[in-house]
Formats: structure tokens, sequence, C-alpha cells
């Protein structure tokens, strides 16, 4: 049967709506078995333990991505295949280890009978399922369970608003047990290396800033028309301005430029310190180019000078270069 535009549109939005609200739903019944599983796996990698996810169907490829956000953010995990699992694979089980078992409906056969294999090993157990009154909930230590109003599929067989569910509560999960396990962004680049999120997160501030002839600085002390001469050969937006000792003083931009015109003939001769900003949004050298974007993002500012330790501007970073070093 062909669906006109319409009703394409009206029936995408409906099963949205359906995903939302199982999502909806499973935030508000969110309680104190989910801080228990929290500190189930806060204790399991305290002795050195790993996750094991196991699951059958869709349910292994929600298990799959979630062992991946995890061993990102440093939580030792792994995939358990449920039916290799009685063929040899228990060998990376032990009893220091979590496993969480995902099934939707709670009764699916090849986790139920891995249950008490794993419980053989000492491995204790967390039923994944929005069947809090089924058979695996019934045989685990701890649950976490998510809700699912009703699925968006029209023949109510294909797994929609359940598996979007169970994959939003193992996110919450790990988001939680990052942010208390207290994971900077440092600790979170260790874990990715490669690609353009590698990229983003290796680089330091001295690796993306404009130094040497690119960096325009002079004294405090010098005028307006000194300061646009030094930024127009350094092809650069902004100047960084200083004492005596060569600490950082202060910045000015083409903005103050513009506002020191509009006093009136005779401008350029000005004392540049009487436009510059004497307390600019500055970053170390060493910091990580990530923190750079932050500042930007948060001020709305367009040059960010760098510092060294002794207050010294030796870089600029510009605004305008981060496309070029593809950061946004």
């Amino acid at each position: 049967m062909a669906l006109n535009p319409k009703t394409i549109l009206s029936r995408a939005r409906a099963c949205i709506r359906i995903e939302t609200d199982a999502l909806d739903a499973t935030a508000k019944a969110l309680d104190e078995n989910f801080v228990t599983v929290v500190h189930a796996v806060e204790a399991t990698t305290a002795r050195g333990g790993k996750l094991i996810f196991s699951g059958v169907g869709k349910s292994a490829h929600i298990a799959q991505k979630l062992v991946g956000t995890f061993n990102s953010t440093g939580v030792s995990s792994c995939f358990l295949d449920a039916t290799q699992a009685l063929h040899g694979d228990l060998g990376l089980c032990d009893e220091n280890d979590l496993a969480i078992l995902l099934s939707n409906s709670g009764q699916t056969e090849e986790i139920l009978r891995l249950v008490p294999v794993l419980k053989r090993f000492n491995v204790r157990i967390v039923a994944f399922t929005s069947q809090a009154d089924s058979d695996l909930a019934r045989l685990a230590e701890h649950h976490l369970i998510y809700c699912v109003p009703r699925e968006a599929c029209p023949l109510k067989l294909a797994p929609t608003a359940s598996t979007t569910a169970a994959l939003a509560m193992g996110d919450a999960l790990a988001m939680v047990l990052l942010e208390s396990r207290g994971m900077t962004r440092e600790d979170f680049a260790r874990y990715h290396p490669a690609g353009n999120l590698g990229r983003l997160l290796l680089l330091k501030v001295k690796d993306i800033m404009r130094s040497g002839d690119r960096l325009p600085i002079m004294r405090e002390t010098g005028t307006i028309q000194e300061a646009i001469l030094a930024m127009t050969k350094a092809k650069s937006g902004s100047i960084a301005l200083v004492g005596k000792t060569g600490k950082l003083a202060g910045i000015f931009t083409d903005g103050d430029f513009r506002r020191s015109a509009l006093t009136g003939p005779g401008f350029l001769e000005r004392p540049v310190s009487d436009f510059m900003t004497r307390s600019p949004k500055t970053i170390g050298e060493d910091v990580l180019g990530v923190e750079a974007l932050r500042i930007f993002e948060a001020h709305k500012i367009d040059d960010l000078i760098v510092l060294n330790r002794r207050n010294q501007p030796v870089g600029l970073v510009d605004s305008q270069d981060l496309p070029k070093l593809k950061l946004i």
C-alpha cells in the first residue's frame, strides 16, 4: 500500500513520539535499583573486574554498543555471545566480574541458560529488562528496568521503543559512572587516540596556536597606530599588550580599534592602553585544544591569548583557524 507524503510524515512522527514516551516513562521509573547497579559497577572496577554484556538478537546489538561506550570511558567491558559461552567462551569470566544480561522480555532462553553457568563462576548478575517480574529479574542480584508502554512497530513485532529505551538506560549508567569516577577530558582522550575525535582531544593549544611572526605583541605604552600596524603585519585581529617585564597587560582587538575611532580626530596617537581589555580570557600552552574550543563557545570571543607559566604571551588562538583544523 503506497502512502501519500502527509501520511508518511504522520507515521514517522507517531513512531518518534512512541519512542519518546518510552524514554519519559523510563526516566520517571528510575529508582534505587539504578543506584545499586552504579555501586555494583564501581565495586567491580575497584577490585579489578570487568563488565560482561550479553544479549540475543537486537539486545545483542545494544549490548555490543554499550561495551564500546563503557570501554571508551575506561570501564573494562566485553561482549559474551550467549550461545558460544556454553561452548568455551566462558573462559573470559572471572569471579570479580559483573554480568549485565539484556533481554526485553526477561524470558530469552539462551540468556536464562547462561545465568546458572555464570553463577558457578561467582559472577554477579544484573538483569537488564523491561519486565520486572520475569525469570531473568527473579534470578539476578541487581536490576536495570526500563519502561515500554508500547512498541512503535504497527505490527507490534519489531523491537523499536524497547531498544531505544534500553540503549538510553545503558548510556545513562555509563555517563553517571563517568562523572562519579571523576573522569577528565584528558582521561577521555587516552581512549580515543585515532580519527577526528582523537585529533580534537589530543591536540594541545601549542599545536594549534599562532606564534612567531603571526603573534603581534607590543608594550601597552604604544599608540593605537603602532598596534594597528603590528596587527596588519601579522594578519591578526588582535594584539597582545605587555608590561615592562613582558607579562600580559591586556589585549587590543579590531573591535577596540573601531571604538577608539569614534572618539574623534587624533585617536591614532592615543595610548592603546586607553582602549585595551585588561583582563582578557587566556589559556595555557599545554592545555588540550578542546578546552580552547570550550572557552570560545562559552564566552563568544574571537581570539584567545596563550600564556606560558610566567604569564607571558607566547601564542594566539584565532577562532577563524578552528574550521581549518577541523576542531569545529
